[in-house]
């Protein structure tokens, strides 16, 4: 696992500028763009055949995971705020699409297409990443699936119908 930096700084993403990847079913990386390397640091040779998760950011809460993953297993596209590591220890947020990738009516994997976070949805959604990692420190193995159930609450109880209409609409208010 990528140590992060003791002087990590923030990788930007331009407004215009995607990272487009593709993995197999097990998450393991099958494509990635010129973007993506760029941007995570990492070579090609380094990214295809790893698990996608090897850009994860220790501060994301692992019930957005559970939540993208049941969301996929559903046959749904998952939308969300994701902070992610480079090979030397920086970060960057994007606002990430997944989608279950078909070939002839069979999934085979999953593309995914990240793209610019704006700052304003970040500082919110910190907020609420700070306190689902707050809800899985200490818990059992249902920590994830807890963690994810509270964001599904907040939500509602800010008058969405969903996560993901609320996932959306803080990424649109801030565009």
């Amino acid at each position: 696992m990528i140590q992060v930096a003791s002087n990590a700084k923030e990788i930007k993403l331009e407004a215009n500028e995607l990272i487009v990847s593709k993995t197999d079913l097990k998450g393991r990386i099958t494509y990635a763009n010129r973007q993506f390397m760029r941007i995570a640091d990492f070579s090609e040779s380094q990214l295809l055949g790893q698990n996608h998760s090897i850009i994860r950011h220790p501060d994301m809460p692992k019930g957005v995971f559970y939540g993208l993953w049941e969301t996929l297993k559903s046959g749904n596209e998952f939308f969300g705020f994701i902070k992610n590591i480079t090979s030397q220890g920086d970060y960057y947020w994007v606002f990430a699409n997944v989608t279950p990738d078909h070939l002839e009516g069979k999934k085979e994997g999953y593309f995914s297409v990240r793209r610019h976070a704006p700052v304003a949805a970040t500082k919110k959604i910190k907020m609420l990443y700070e306190e689902m990692l707050n809800i899985e420190k200490g818990r059992s193995s249902n920590s994830a699936a807890d963690s994810w159930k509270w964001l599904q609450e907040l939500t509602k109880s800010e008058n969405y119908n969903s996560y993901d209409e609320y996932i959306i609409s803080l990424y649109e208010q801030h565009v």
